[in-house]
């Protein structure tokens, strides 16, 4: 299992589901999860404006303070592959699939260590982003 910080883990899923619901451009590709900051890169076509940032930051800390259960479900490989992207599972990855689910909001496959509940996260502050060569960068923390 990764050793990603909970919170921070627990936070990058759902700052992906809102990238995914207001820009319908995917997950992150690649993301460097700390405890002190983290970022996560998209691909993109443009840097975001202030009043997204401020979007984006609303809603995620709107999904943090819902006080939503954080849950665990396996699933065959084959069932799983049907229902969700394993692109990002590590090769060699087990015949039993782990889904993580953040309430009705965000369901993913992952090996990462969550938070029981998003009420034990904290507040979400999007620090800076920058745009180069198709690649939307978002660094963020826990206040």
């Amino acid at each position: 299992m990764k050793q990603y910080d909970p919170k921070m883990h627990s936070t990058e899923h759902i700052l992906n589901q809102t990238m995914v619901r207001m820009f319908d451009k995917g997950r992150s590709f690649s993301a460097h999860i700390e405890k002190k900051k983290s970022k996560v890169d998209y691909h993109f076509d443009r840097d975001l404006t202030n009043d997204e940032i401020l979007e984006i930051q609303n809603k995620v800390n709107e999904v943090i303070k819902s006080n939503l259960d954080v849950r665990e479900e396996f699933y065959p490989k084959e069932e799983a592959e049907t229902k969700f992207n394993l692109s990002k599972l590590p090769e060699g990855a087990d015949d039993n699939i782990r889904i993580i689910h953040i309430g009705n909001y965000d369901t993913c496959p992952c090996i990462g260590n969550h938070v029981s509940n998003t009420s034990e996260i904290g507040e979400f502050k999007i620090i800076s982003t920058d745009y180069e060569s198709g690649v939307l960068r978002i660094r963020f923390k826990l206040i």
